[in-house]
């Protein structure tokens, strides 16, 4: 063989090594319902243990309610493993798979929640620094667990508290009013459901991440979570990314590194992350 064609064999190699999704270091069941496995795939930090007390994160998964999957926020859990801490991203039922409605989708985001919190100690993990984060309909279900009473599943220990101490959202389609996104899908009950219209001084810090050409939701609707969250006496952080559109913030689009960067700097405001972003195009890129 030619060695312009080995060259090209290893850097084709490289390239796909380098572009290799991380792999979880652990899968567990956290959730059984109508015969399916609910499983949370774990990222740990290196040199992890369960006597540990590290934050975690735990990311849900974008897709408007009907499909999608784990492996979307791998990279990100991976990088903040890296920092040191725990991140989870969590299967959770939807329309495609399931047959389920958005219900089901915030049932099973308190749901993980809530085994999280309640293995903290087997986990290695601070039961009190939990932070929920996710990416459109991912974001609507963190959002979600940290602002609505109601969407439990039935029978479940519901003295075990589902909502995140922190709260990261990209392009979260938290308002599901007349005018807001999947209403159609939730008039029944979009009341109780849209995030935004059941803030109160319980919500949990936020960061939210928008681009200005999101087709989903108006950079006004973010400004008004904002201003409702303000009102109500917690932190909302609002970064605003201009020309881009929903779903900016995954791996293969331009704004992957900047808004994992952002999310670096806002849980290392809260003390959850310490010293400076180790984030690097080559490593995590």
């Amino acid at each position: 063989m030619k060695k312009s064609a080995i060259l090209a064999l290893l850097v084709m190699a490289v390239t796909a090594t380098a572009l290799a999704r991380p792999r979880p270091d652990k899968v567990v069941t956290y959730k059984t319902v109508d015969g399916n496995k609910l499983r949370l795939h774990i990222f740990n930090p290196p040199g992890h243990k369960p006597s540990d007390k590290a934050p975690a994160i735990v990311l849900f998964f974008g897709g408007g309610w009907i499909s999608g999957g784990p492996g979307q926020f791998h990279r990100q859990a991976h990088y903040l493993a890296s920092r040191g801490m725990v991140a989870i991203c969590p299967v959770y039922r939807t329309k495609k798979r399931h047959k389920t409605t958005p219900k089901e989708c915030v049932k099973d985001g308190k749901s993980a929640i809530r085994w999280i919190r309640r293995h903290a100690g087997e986990l290695g993990i601070d039961p009190n620094r939990i932070a929920a984060g996710g990416g459109s309909a991912g974001g609507h279900v963190a959002a979600a667990v940290a602002t609505l009473k109601g969407f439990n599943e039935p029978g479940e220990d519901t003295s075990v508290s589902a909502r995140p101490n922190a709260l990261v959202l990209f392009n979260p389609v938290f308002d599901n009013g007349p005018d807001g996104y999947g209403h159609d899908r939730v008039k029944d009950y979009w009341k109780e459901f849209s995030p935004m219209h059941n803030i109160d001084k319980s919500a949990p810090p936020t960061l939210v991440m928008l681009g200005t050409e999101d087709q989903h939701l108006p950079v006004a609707t973010a400004e008004k979570y904002k201003r409702l969250m303000e009102k109500a006496g917690v932190r909302c952080e609002l970064r605003i990314y201009k020309g881009q559109r929903h779903g900016f913030f995954n791996f293969n689009r331009d704004k992957y590194y900047e808004t994992l960067l952002e999310a670096d700097r806002f849980l290392t405001s809260l003390g959850y992350l310490t010293g400076k972003p180790t984030l690097s195009s080559s490593k995590f890129h």
